[in-house]
């Protein structure tokens, strides 16, 4: 079963400086209908203009994942890291116990686009942490894993049994085999992109359970992020 959830009925809010969409439940955007899927607790899609951003604020007991789409983000938090995310990047956040952190656009002019996603982990209390990586040089034509419990593959490393993949296409398909009662999440963030025939285009999500084999295609562009869980 295939449960498409399109770009237009996501959560909206737009601050001048801050533009977003919450595909779940999250803040002032509530909907009983949508607070998450499985462990997969967030999805906001945010551009941040130029010098905007968030000041420090706190997180307790979640992995927090920011994938840069586009532009730069200046990350600072407790632990005393301060980095600069680009395009291609990825970071996670192991809140656990506590952090508090601070997310800026690093241009005072051009904004930044970027994916913000919360996991629920296998644990409470953890002790915080970080990690950054980048895949900007992912190959176009495949999914390349970017998150997964074990760090495998060259992956970063998470507190949940998920395994985040992205995805890019220039034209063409791939498969990606399901294990029997797992469940996938696919976030199409460019482009436009079909799953065992379902039609996806930017911004929309699609809740995949029950199947055992998901066959993807495109006839052009498109960029995606595929989440499969337990």
């Amino acid at each position: 079963m295939i449960s498409v959830r399109k770009s237009r009925e996501r959560g909206h809010a737009n601050l001048g400086w801050l533009e977003t969409f919450h595909t779940f439940s999250f803040a002032d955007y509530y909907d009983a209908n949508h607070m998450n899927f499985r462990a997969l607790r967030v999805i906001n899609e945010d551009r941040v203009a130029g010098g905007g951003g968030f000041g420090m604020h706190p997180h307790r007991d979640m992995e927090i994942l920011t994938y840069v789409l586009s532009g730069a983000l200046q990350h600072r938090d407790s632990l005393s890291h301060v980095a600069v995310m680009k395009a291609g990047e990825v970071q996670r956040i192991t809140a656990g116990s506590g952090i508090e952190h601070s997310e800026f656009n690093y241009s005072p002019t051009e904004p930044v686009h970027l994916l913000q996603i919360w996991i629920t982990p296998e644990a409470q209390g953890l002790t915080p942490g970080y990690a950054q990586k980048s895949f900007v040089d992912a190959p176009v034509g495949g999914l390349t894993l970017v998150a997964s419990r074990t760090g495998r593959d060259g992956s970063i490393d998470i507190h949940q049994d998920v395994d985040l993949h992205v995805g890019k296409f220039a034209g063409g398909q791939l498969e990606h085999i399901v294990a029997e009662g797992r469940h996938v999440w696919v976030q199409v963030t460019d482009g436009a992109l079909e799953v065992n025939g379902v039609s996806l285009q930017t911004g929309d999500g699609a809740a995949v359970s029950g199947e055992s084999l998901l066959r993807m295609a495109s006839s052009g562009v498109a960029h995606f992020l595929l989440f499969d869980l337990p």
